[in-house]
Order: structure tokens, then C-alpha cells, then sequence
């Protein structure tokens, strides 16, 4: 699943393609995988002009893994990618040429386009008349953006809770934009074991937690997001960022801090790799 540095290097690629740019028109190939609210908000029909069509996108934000593209007129259409969503800049091809999991194109000048494609369909497209509409629907509940996460927010969010602190990590109400991958990176990096208690969390370490959460996105997206599986930007670039994981995926394998093997189990209903070495488990309570 694209995570905070994949979503981010997404937005990055898309910039120079959409920002400044007139959608000339927008394919909807399937709208059971759009959202839409009229200005009342009520949940109405997918359309062409509620996708931007005949709009000039102004701006593509980012919150933890959502983005979202603001056009001239005020409306927004968030996309989150889920598990297997990509955005993808390429030729305009007919409509009987595309993919059966190209779900809505938008149409760019010059013969470009920008096609949202999600074979597994856990990702989706929502639209709103206005940005104030947009925030209060899709991003209020979230926490923080993670690569502007703070210990002492982390130390107020769960100092009393009895959570296992991977799986907190995982709560994107908690820090918007930390899933599998950096979770476990980000752990390691600060030599916490997943299952630590939050209650048993000092605020000094919330803080080293909080700082190698965002070293970790950062290194991230400086190497363009993590490619394991099949993760490109929008320009079809793969990331070289697995390049520095630690422990993701690793279970079994050598630390490379210690070279103990490293553990493996499942916190947060998630497969997790930790180093019983570096990552002890002394204070879990």
C-alpha cells in the first residue's frame, strides 16, 4: 500500500503535468468508485464537471496518504490510493483501449491524461463543492501530518493508553501517513520494540520516536517511496527507498545493527519485524 513518501512522491510527479492546467474533460469509466457531494452535502451523482472538467487546477495538496486537487473554482476531488491505486500521466488512448481497471481520466491538454487506476479497488475518488466542505469531510479525523509529528503530540494523543505502540503508529487519527513499512522502520530507528506499551513511553522518547518517524518519510521521499511490489510515481519512476529498510520484510534475516536474527509476529493485526537486540523487550508491561 502507497504510504506518506509514496502518495508524496506521487504529488511531486503530478505538479508540473496539472498545476496551471485546464482539465478538458474527465472519462468516468466506473462511478462506484467516486463520491460526490452536492453543496448541501448530500451525496449525489459522479459528473464531469464535479471531477474539474473545464476547471484549471490550482493546487494538489497532501494529507498523510489522501491528496487532493483544487481546482480555480473552489471544488476539490480527494484521491486516496488504498491499496493498489496509482495516478498515471500518459498519451490519451480511446476509450476501448484502456485498462478494465482505469477508472476515471482526466483529460489534459496536448493528447495528455491523468488516470486513476486501482485493480483492487480499496482506494477512491471524492469530490466537493469547497475546500472548508473537503477538510471537514475527508480530513478532520486525521491526525497530524507524520512528517510534521511531535513527540509532545504523540505524548498527549497516548501517554494513558495501553495500546501496543505499533499499533497506535497505524492509527491514522493518531498521525496521518505511517503504515506498515515506516511503522516498523520507524520503531527500529528508535529502538522500540512494536509492543511497547504507549502508557510505558517516557516523553523523552516520544520525542526520539516522533524525530526518526520523520527522518525515516524524509529519507523516504528523497529516494522517490519505497518499489516492492509494483509502486511507481505518476511518471512511471519506482522508488529506490527499500533500498534502506532496516527490518521491513526482513524477518529472519540478519539486524543490520547486530546481526542477531530479526523477529517476526503480528502487532496491530499486521506483520511486523522488530530485533529483540536493538528493540528490547524489558519495558513492555
Amino acid at each position: 500500500m502507497p504510504e506518506l513518501p509514496e502518495v508524496e512522491c506521487v504529488r511531486r510527479s503530478l505538479l508540473p503535468h496539472i498545476v496551471g492546467t485546464r482539465i478538458e474533460g474527465v472519462r468516468i469509466h466506473r462511478r462506484d468508485v467516486c463520491e460526490c457531494r452536492d453543496a448541501g452535502g448530500r451525496i449525489t451523482t459522479a459528473t464531469p464537471a464535479r471531477l474539474l472538467a473545464g476547471d484549471t487546477v490550482v493546487s494538489i495538496l497532501r494529507h498523510g496518504k489522501q491528496l487532493a486537487l483544487v481546482g480555480e473554482s473552489g471544488r476539490v476531488v480527494c484521491v486516496h490510493l488504498g491499496m493498489s491505486g496509482r495516478l498515471s500521466v500518459g498519451p490519451r488512448t480511446l476509450p476501448r483501449e484502456r485498462s478494465v481497471h482505469d477508472h476515471v481520466v482526466w483529460l489534459l491538454p496536448q493528447g495528455h491524461t491523468v488516470t486513476f487506476h486501482d485493480p483492487r479497488r480499496f482506494g477512491g475518488v471524492w469530490t466537493f463543492p469547497s475546500e472548508a466542505m473537503f477538510r471537514a469531510v475527508r480530513w478532520q479525523g486525521l491526525g497530524p501530518d507524520a512528517l510534521s509529528l511531535s513527540g509532545s503530540h504523540l505524548a498527549a494523543t497516548l501517554a494513558k493508553s495501553s495500546r501496543a505502540v505499533k499499533a497506535a503508529l497505524l492509527d491514522q487519527s493518531v498521525a496521518a501517513g505511517i503504515g506498515n513499512i515506516y511503522a516498523d522502520e520507524s520503531l527500529f530507528a528508535a529502538s522500540l520494540h512494536p509492543r511497547m506499551r504507549c502508557s510505558r513511553i517516557s516523553a523523552e522518547r516520544w520525542d526520539v520516536l516522533a524525530e526518526e518517524v520523520r527522518g525515516v518519510l524524509s529519507r523516504a521521499v528523497e529516494r522517490g517511496g519505497s518499489t516492492i511490489r509494483d509502486y511507481v510515481n505518476a511518471d512511471g519512476r519506482s522508488g529506490s527507498a527499500q533500498a534502506l529498510h532496516g527490518v521491513y520484510g526482513r524477518g529472519g534475516l540478519p539486524c543490520p545493527r547486530c546481526a542477531q536474527r530479526l523477529e517476526s509476529g503480528i502487532v496491530g493485526q499486521r506483520t511486523t519485524v522488530w530485533c529483540a537486540r536493538c528493540q528490547p523487550a524489558r519495558l513492555l508491561g
